[in-house]
């Protein structure tokens, strides 16, 4: 049976990503060793992270003035990297969702935080609008992708404040006018990669103002200055993450690939609105290309589990919903083939048939 992949992270990858990370795992470019056990200040690794870093600056079109990197610990670390090395006194968030809430959390370690807009009360099931960004803050932060409740920001905000953009589920899924943001972030386990990496764009002259004493694996100037070397990168997942932005190369970058998920998105969407069985959960002005979320309408409530078991034997993998959410959520990202998404809409019509 074909395995249709709609997990939320890890999520589906190119299959020549995967199939490149396999051939290097076994013997790494003919040297008779493996990928996992080389130096990662080999000249051979050397040349894998040289290649993913100007690929990731071609084809995000990063502008002059920024930087790079590549880190662990995931978006989670930076929910607390990034006030410690731009929050001086007081920032804004949006609160749109749980990881904008964790983010959150983190920051009033560091300073003041000014929740300047929340959809918190209608269970984030929109994505707010017509807020007023202040201009006594240090930095705006927003989340531009939700990933349990199908949220999602798809235009650039003009910030009078540094903006800074926590992108880990819609990273590279469209093009984005990176001069508009001071920091860009966003774990690979989505679009990009396998989990184990995270990437972080930063402006660099907004570094290097805070009055507090900064640790070395903290500083972004650290891994700035060490070309993401400062201590042992994550070896494989960089290898992997390369292996994708070639492959997003060679389809036409970012352009094309908008438009690949806009045909996903509304080939599902579309099913959604019309089935009489299934009701998306988000405003339609709200939802996410990446995240689609939806439930059975309320008549039909008690054949929840009924349509979960027949998707799963249709070959539907990771379409349950986030625990806090319930329902279903098919995860569209960027290497998904919309013959995935068609073949849950073709099991969505045969069950509504079939009720």
């Amino acid at each position: 049976m074909v395995k249709h992949n709609f997990n939320a992270g890890p999520a589906i990858l190119p299959r020549i990503a995967i199939e490149n990370t396999a051939k290097a795992v076994l013997d790494f470019n003919g040297i008779g060793m493996s990928i996992l056990e080389i130096s990662h200040r080999s000249k051979e690794f050397q040349a894998v992270i040289d290649e993913a870093f100007a690929l990731f600056k071609e084809i995000f079109n990063i502008p002059e003035g920024y930087q790079v990197i590549f880190l662990g610990g995931g978006a989670s670390t930076q929910f607390a990297m990034v006030p410690y090395n731009l929050l001086e006194k007081k920032a804004a968030y949006l609160e749109t969702g749980v990881w904008a809430k964790k983010a959150i959390k983190e920051a009033k370690l560091f300073g003041d935080i000014n929740v300047i807009a929340s959809s918190a009360a209608q269970n984030f099931t929109y994505y707010p609008k017509g807020f007023n960004i202040p201009t006594d803050v240090d930095y705006l932060h927003i989340t531009t992708n939700n990933t349990i409740y199908g949220t999602e920001l798809r235009e650039d905000l003009n910030s009078p404040v540094n903006l800074v953009a926590d992108m880990s589920s819609d990273f590279l899924s469209r093009p984005v006018d990176v001069s508009k943001y001071a920091l860009i972030y966003g774990g690979a386990q989505k679009n990009i990669g396998p989990a184990g990496v995270t990437v972080v764009i930063v402006r660099e002259d907004i570094l290097g103002k805070m009055s507090r004493t900064i640790p070395s694996m903290l500083d972004y100037r650290t891994h700035i200055k060490d070309g993401s070397m400062f201590n042992t990168p994550p070896v494989l997942p960089i290898f992997t993450l390369n292996e994708t932005l070639k492959w997003l190369k060679n389809i036409g970058g970012l352009t094309k690939i908008e438009e690949m998920n806009i045909a996903k998105a509304n080939l599902l969407y579309n099913e959604i609105d019309r089935n009489k069985m299934f009701v998306g959960t988000v405003e339609k002005e709200s939802r996410s290309r990446m995240n689609i979320c939806f439930v059975l309408n309320e008549q039909y409530k008690e054949l929840s589990d009924t349509f979960m078991e027949f998707a799963k034997n249709k070959g539907m993998v990771g379409i349950k919903g986030h625990r806090l959410v319930g329902g279903y959520r098919a995860s569209t990202y960027n290497a998904l083939p919309i013959e995935s998404v068609q073949a849950l809409v073709n099991c969505m019509q045969e069950f509504e048939k079939m009720h």
